[in-house]
């Protein structure tokens, strides 16, 4: 029970990743805070938690509004007394070609990829370091965080960031005991890809296995970047991507 008693919210945690991680986290010993917009699916993953004998409450929030996730972060508190990390999951994607993507477009995933991020280890960081709570934050970055994919401008603007916000806030929380590391999924076999298995299939054989990545494998990761054998990972982005990265299929 590496992380007993610790205390962190998962956002994005109604399905997919948030949800897996939920529970590796949970059962690592980790009290859950459940996050998403999806506020009945949100519930049933702290439902689940329950029912193994974890402490998880749920809460509706728009990680896109700064005060709803100021609102998570305090809800977290008063619920379990203190807060020892976040793991900033919840995201979108927008494909459109970049002649095609007006502001609009762009600023919707900006807001819920990027500055969401901010928001959530800002508030949980000015909380942590005034309870003076040491932990981790945890932040999903992509793949296409370090490259280019045509009709995802605004997406791959937003997981560079990311990558570049968990190393900034890394040095900046250090001396408060407050790690930070992003992660950067390949692509995951959840429901945001749809259903055109053409287009899966496409994706599958980018990845070295030749197959999608499951959702419980990148949360076996995010598992252990909380934990504290991981404590020499610090302001890096770790790629659970299958090979993505380093081989052109």
């Amino acid at each position: 029970m590496e992380l007993k008693d610790q205390v962190i919210i998962v956002t994005g945690a109604a399905s997919g990743i948030g949800r897996e991680s939920a529970v590796a986290l949970a059962k690592k010993g980790a009290k859950i805070i459940s996050a998403d917009y999806n506020d009945q699916g949100a519930e049933k993953t702290a439902e689940e938690l329950r029912e193994i004998g974890v402490p998880a409450f749920s809460f509706k929030v728009d990680v896109s509004k700064a005060e709803q996730v100021k609102a998570l972060v305090d809800f977290a508190v008063e619920k379990f007394g203190t807060l020892n990390g976040i793991f900033n999951n919840a995201g979108i994607g927008l494909v459109k070609p970049f002649l095609e993507m007006e502001p609009a477009s762009y600023m919707k995933v900006i807001e819920v990829d990027q500055h969401s991020v901010y928001y959530g280890m800002w508030y949980a960081a000015k909380k942590m370091v005034e309870l003076k709570a040491k932990g981790t934050f945890v932040n999903t970055a992509s793949i296409y965080g370090t490259m280019a994919s045509e009709g995802s401008f605004n997406y791959n603007a937003a997981k560079a960031a990311v990558v570049m916000m968990s190393k900034t806030a890394a040095l900046e929380l250090a001396p408060y005991g407050i790690r930070v590391v992003g992660v950067a999924p390949g692509f995951i076999n959840t429901s945001i890809l749809g259903d055109d298995k053409a287009m899966k299939d496409t994706l599958a054989k980018q990845h070295m296995h030749g197959r999608l990545i499951e959702p419980e494998k990148v949360a076996s990761v995010v598992a252990f970047l909380f934990s504290d054998a991981a404590q020499a990972i610090n302001g890096t982005t770790v790629p659970v991507d299958d090979g993505f990265l380093v081989f052109k299929k």
